[in-house]
């Protein structure tokens, strides 16, 4: 599987408690919110059924 990036824009407040958050966890920014993906990924799946992954991304 390749790692791939993604630019996003967010407000400064909620990345500053983000950063709490993540901080609070021992995590990193960026781990932080590869777990938040995965945990909606999963409750999506859970509620929709498996996602398939799609080629070409």
């Amino acid at each position: 599987m390749a790692i791939k990036s993604v630019s996003i824009r967010i407000d400064s407040e909620v990345l500053d408690k983000l950063h709490v958050v993540a901080d609070y966890e021992g995590r990193s920014l960026n781990s932080q919110i590869l777990i938040l993906i995965r945990d909606c990924i999963e409750q999506y799946e859970e509620k929709h059924g498996q996602i398939l992954e799609k080629k070409n991304r």
